[in-house]
């Protein structure tokens, strides 16, 4: 059956395609499909791009209130994977970074499940931090020192509870206020503040 029609020249296309073999006509529809697809991605893009910006504004905007929190409390410095980085660096310029690195090394110990690696453990944080004459020797009185030196001998958990006791409480009536003044932490606090009243201002 054929689509002309007299006094419609457009119709006649019809005879002509009807006369190309099937495949032809299948990769036609192929290629249409593809030229759609591609056509169809710069639009894709585009809002991948708007979603990321989205969400990078969003980091910037949780770690400007984060840098803010640290002065509310110590615990929120040291909640702060980003705070206990800056109060690293500060500690440093004081060269008694070995206080805080204590610390965190008893939050690691207390994580340790396995009784073999908690004696093991135990032993290499008394002898770099607690023991006298220690490389890296905390700022702890001779009591505590000798009871945590016993604790080693049945060592669990919760052998090193008083000497990081002792130098958590030595940070933060020390160190932690003065890194608050500190001009390094001054000039995070005022780029924070202000990125928070810029959001603002355009809501």
């Amino acid at each position: 059956m054929s689509c002309w029609m007299p006094g419609h020249p457009a119709l006649s296309m019809c005879r002509g395609l009807a006369a190309l073999p099937i495949t032809c006509l299948e990769r036609a529809k192929d290629l249409k499909t593809r030229f759609g697809i591609l056509l169809h991605k710069p639009e894709l893009g585009h809002k991948a791009g708007s979603s990321s910006k989205l969400q990078l504004g969003s980091r910037r905007r949780d770690s400007s209130r984060e840098v803010l929190e640290w002065r509310e409390s110590f615990d929120q410095l040291l909640k702060s994977k980003s705070g206990v980085n800056a109060f690293h660096t500060f500690l440093k310029t004081e060269f008694s970074e070995e206080n805080l690195d204590f610390w965190l090394a008893c939050e690691d110990f207390k994580k340790t499940r396995s009784k073999t690696k908690l004696a093991s453990k135990a032993n290499r944080i008394f002898e770099e931090f607690v023991q006298n004459e220690a490389p890296r020797e905390v700022n702890i009185d001779h009591e505590t020192r000798e009871i945590t030196r016993k604790n080693l001998s049945g060592a669990t958990s919760a052998c090193f509870n008083e000497a990081q006791a002792k130098t958590r409480t030595l940070m933060e009536k020390d160190s932690y206020p003065r890194f608050l003044k500190s001009a390094s932490y001054q000039d995070m606090s005022k780029q924070a503040a202000s990125r928070g009243g810029s959001k603002r201002s355009h809501t």
